[in-house]
C-alpha cells in the first residue's frame, strides 16, 4: 500500500506555470476541444456543428461565401450541417444504416438532402445521379481512391476538394492512389495539420485547390483573427494580457 502525504497533493495551479494553464483554458473555451472529447461531438465553443477536420482547416475553410456554392460529402455527419448554413445546396452521402437514420433524426434543412448507398460502386457513383458539377467535394468516407476519382469529374471551375484524414497516405495504398488521382487533376494540394474536434491527437486535413479557385471571402481582410488569437482582443485587453506576462 503506498501512503501519500496530505502536504505532498499539489494543486494543479502548484504543478502548472500560469502561462500553461491559460494555454488549456483556451483550448477548453475557445476551441471547446474537452467538449468535443468528453461528449464525443463535433461543436465550437457555442455549440455549432463544425466538421471533423482539424482547426486549422476549419478556420480555413469558414472564411468564404459559400452562398451560391454547391457542397456534395462523401460522409455525412456534423459537417453536413457545418456545410448547411453556408452553402446553396448540400448532398450527403452516408452507408451505415444506423448513422444513416441518426442523421436524418437529429438534423433538419431545408438545403440538405442525405442519401444512403451502402454497396460498392453505388457509394462512390453516387455523386454522378445528377447532371450538377459541384463548388467543394468532401472525401471523407469510405473508397476513398474511387470517390476522389470520381469527384475531379463532377469540380465544377475554380472548386475545390477535401480530403480528410490525408495524413494515412504513410500507412494506406488507398490514400496514396486516393492523392495520386487529385495531383493529377492538377488540383493544388494545401495540408492542414494540428488538433481536431473528438481526438487527443493531430492529423491532417487536405484541400485541393483548382488553379482557377476564386472563392470570395466573407471579409474585408484576409486572414480573419482565429480562435484564441491576441488581435481578437480589444486594445486594453492586450495590454493585461501582456501586462500578465511580465
Amino acid at each position: 500500500m503506498i501512503y501519500i502525504r496530505v502536504s505532498e497533493i499539489q494543486s494543479v495551479e502548484e504543478m502548472y506555470s500560469e502561462k500553461f494553464l491559460k494555454f488549456i483554458e483556451m483550448w477548453q473555451k475557445e476551441y471547446a476541444i474537452e467538449r468535443t472529447i468528453d461528449e464525443k461531438v463535433c461543436v465550437d465553443r457555442d455549440g455549432n456543428p463544425i466538421p471533423w477536420y482539424t482547426y486549422p482547416a476549419i478556420e480555413y475553410l469558414s472564411q468564404f461565401d459559400y452562398s451560391e456554392k454547391k457542397v456534395f460529402e462523401y460522409g455525412c455527419g456534423y459537417s453536413s450541417m457545418f456545410w448547411a448554413v453556408r452553402a446553396k445546396k448540400v448532398v450527403s452521402i452516408e452507408d451505415q444504416q444506423v448513422w444513416y437514420d441518426k442523421w436524418i433524426a437529429e438534423f433538419k434543412a431545408d438545403n440538405w438532402e442525405i442519401r444512403f448507398r451502402d454497396e460498392g460502386e453505388l457509394y462512390n457513383k453516387s455523386i454522378y445521379e445528377n447532371d450538377e458539377l459541384y463548388d467543394v467535394i468532401v472525401v471523407d468516407g469510405k473508397r476513398r481512391a474511387f470517390c476522389a476519382e470520381d469527384a475531379t469529374h463532377k469540380l465544377a471551375p475554380g472548386g475545390f476538394i477535401i480530403l480528410d484524414d490525408s495524413d494515412r497516405i504513410n500507412t494506406s495504398k488507398e490514400y496514396v492512389a486516393a492523392v495520386d488521382f487529385l495531383k493529377k487533376a492538377n488540383l493544388i494540394q494545401v495540408d492542414f495539420y494540428g488538433f481536431c474536434p473528438m481526438n487527443n491527437y493531430t492529423k491532417t486535413t487536405s484541400v485541393f485547390l483548382s488553379r482557377d479557385f476564386n472563392f470570395e471571402s466573407l471579409y474585408t481582410i484576409q486572414p480573419i483573427n482565429g480562435w484564441g488569437n491576441l488581435w481578437s482582443m480589444t486594445r486594453r485587453d492586450r495590454k493585461l494580457f501582456f501586462k500578465k506576462q511580465k
